[in-house]
């Protein structure tokens, strides 16, 4: 599924004529093979063995143009580093509270809330973002002890 996707980013990309670098696809790569959602930081530090001299500012630059031409979600949460998730389909966040994992978490029934929401308010709602908070498995199971 991930290989498929990614793919499709690197055709998406060919037709919006950005050019592939060799940092460009092993930053698209990563983004698409990781089951978290990294920082750009987190990003530079996977990468940076295989391209030492790639900067942090090729991450962010990189990533603002795959996010200008739809292929990645910048999440932000409060004053935290922003973190990129390449599904960009529609679906919610569960967070850790302790260790900040971010886990994908998908249900339809929430879809009708923009209709409901523009419904009640008379506002023109463009769409919505969910998250859920809590202590994940790996933290829940350290607290046991």
């Amino acid at each position: 599924m991930e290989n498929h996707q990614f793919q499709e980013a690197l055709e998406s990309l060919k037709n919006t004529k950005v050019r592939m670098t060799p940092q460009r696809h092993a930053i698209l790569e990563f983004l698409f093979s990781a089951k978290q959602h990294p920082t750009a930081d987190e990003i530079y530090k996977a990468l940076e063995s295989k391209f030492p001299n790639m900067s942090v500012a090729t991450v962010y630059n990189n990533l603002r143009v795959f996010k200008e031409v739809g292929l990645v979600r910048e999440l932000t949460y409060g004053d935290s580093s922003s973190r990129f998730d390449s599904n960009t389909s529609d679906h919610y966040h569960v967070i850790c509270q302790d260790c900040g994992k971010i886990v994908d978490f998908h249900y339809p029934g929430l879809d009708e809330v923009e209709t409901l929401a523009e419904h009640v308010t008379g506002f023109n709602v463009k769409n919505h973002r969910m998250e859920i908070y809590g202590t994940c498995p790996d933290c829940a199971k350290g607290q046991a002890h």
